[in-house]
């Protein structure tokens, strides 16, 4: 437990804002997305830039206080609070600053994703990242980052180009091709294991037309017959063409036909960022897939889409979900799907997601960063929401018995941003090599393993 007067002197001295127990804005500041993580921290810093992030992360080893990292604060274990340590809030250092010649965009590390969306719009420009605009830019990126132009430009860490770094002994690095290059293979994909990111540097990618996005829905009877489709037009259609199935409950029930609004139903979401005429013909069998009973699909622009999933996707709501990648997309998965789609618990929102993977994702070399999964032909995840904290036990309970099946179509590696458990097991994560070697980096950045609130690799 803090003195009084340590936290006193350590505030008095800090550069930025110092919010502690008991204070106005203290509820506020220990708040993060996922609304099952209820964590009372023992103080909460706000630095304005990297030389607080420094003074803040060597007082709280001083202290011997646990340390959680917070960008966007999306988190869905929850490493970006803890209870009775220092959680550093990077919410104060935002932004993102484009060069439009050298198609490149520097963020602060507590940027969010519309930040970086906005600036790169604005001239034309476009750097893949995640489809809910306020998660933050650092815990999407240091992950990985998956979003729906992946299969043109990419995950986000094959755009990243450099990254700055506050070190566990108080020091700043930057890691990129040319600079602690084994640093920066660790951190594309590993990355909260060795240090604050406060700032990043990414390559961006021309985007200055209207793409081509939107969701049909079908009956649940014709979801064999759908994810057939999805298969045959993820597998021959082009890389600009990102497609997603999913298998959910028809809800709001009143956006839905009679006899159809609050059942399970299929549906495909497509975004296609080539020119609006090609996205015509690429998307011509999909439209001719018999009548929808709901969504449609047409040009609009790239940020428009971006921002489709923020309300349903807000703050406070209890999460939690599983995933995989697969090697393909079997009818007995499908099976599996809507099987477990009729059982999602009364009161909660619960969904299956196939995205389509490959492409420019799968032409950067699976030894070439820490992130693991690259040889995948999609990635599935059963994610499901509510707001009950009587439904934690069933909700939890229908992710983990819906993908319980799936081991033997799975590939390997697993999305660390979705590992929903608070302590997973990295060698799932990245593979037997992959952990070895992340070992060894975290040994030479963090032997003290301070930088632990995450799916930590023990040096």
């Amino acid at each position: 437990m803090l003195g009084t007067r340590t936290l006193r002197f350590f505030a008095d001295g800090f550069g930025g804002e110092v919010i502690r127990p008991g204070e106005p804005k203290y509820d506020a500041a220990r708040a993060v997305w996922n609304g099952l993580v209820d964590r009372r921290p023992g103080l909460v810093v706000l630095p304005n830039g990297a030389a607080d992030v420094v003074a803040a992360l060597r007082f709280a080893r001083e202290q011997e206080l646990v340390v959680a990292v917070r960008g966007g604060g999306h988190s869905i274990p929850g490493f970006s609070t803890c209870d009775d340590g220092m959680v550093i809030d990077l919410s104060r250092m935002r932004g993102a600053t484009i060069d439009p010649e050298r198609r490149t965009a520097v963020c602060a590390g507590g940027a969010l994703l519309s930040e970086l969306d906005d600036a790169a719009q604005a001239v034309g420009l476009v750097c893949p990242v995640g489809v809910v605009s306020h998660t933050g830019v650092a815990g999407l990126t240091l992950g990985g980052g998956m979003g729906r132009l992946q299969r043109k430009f990419g995950l986000t860490i094959d755009n990243l180009r450099a990254v700055d770094l506050v070190t566990a002994d108080g020091g700043v690095v930057r890691a990129s091709s040319d600079e602690n290059p084994e640093l920066y293979w660790g951190v594309r994909g590993a990355g909260a294991n060795f240090g604050v990111a406060t700032s990043f540097e990414y390559a961006l990618h021309p985007l200055n037309h209207p793409i081509t996005h939107g969701t049909v829905v079908h009956p649940i009877e014709r979801a064999g017959e759908l994810a057939q489709l999805f298969t045959e037009m993820a597998e021959t259609g082009p890389d600009e063409l990102w497609l997603g199935f999913y298998i959910h409950l028809a809800l709001p029930a009143e956006d839905y036909p009679a006899g159809i609004g609050g059942r399970p139903v299929a549906a495909v979401s497509a975004l296609h960022c080539g020119q609006p005429r090609e996205a015509e013909r690429d998307l011509a069998r999909l439209r001719a897939f018999g009548p929808p009973v709901g969504g449609s699909i047409g040009p609009k622009p790239h940020l428009a889409a971006q921002r489709l999933a923020d309300v349903s996707s807000e703050w406070g709501h209890r999460f939690y979900m599983k995933s995989a990648f697969l090697r393909s997309l079997p009818e007995e998965l499908v099976d599996i799907a809507v099987q477990h789609a009729h059982g999602i618990p009364e009161g909660a929102g619960g969904e299956f997601s196939f995205w389509s993977w490959g492409r420019a994702i799968a032409e950067v070399p699976e030894d070439a960063t820490a992130f693991t999964g690259r040889t995948a032909a999609y990635w599935m995840g059963a994610e499901i929401q509510w707001d009950d904290p009587a439904l934690d036990g069933p909700s939890r309970a229908w992710a983990r018995a819906a993908m319980a099946g799936v081991g033997p179509f799975a590939t390997r590696g697993l999305y660390v941003n979705d590992v929903a458990e608070s302590r997973g097991d990295p060698r799932a994560i990245y593979g037997d090599a992959k952990y070895e070697r992340l070992v060894g980096l975290n040994r030479a950045w963090d032997p003290d393993n301070v930088f632990r609130m995450n799916q930590n690799i023990r040096p």
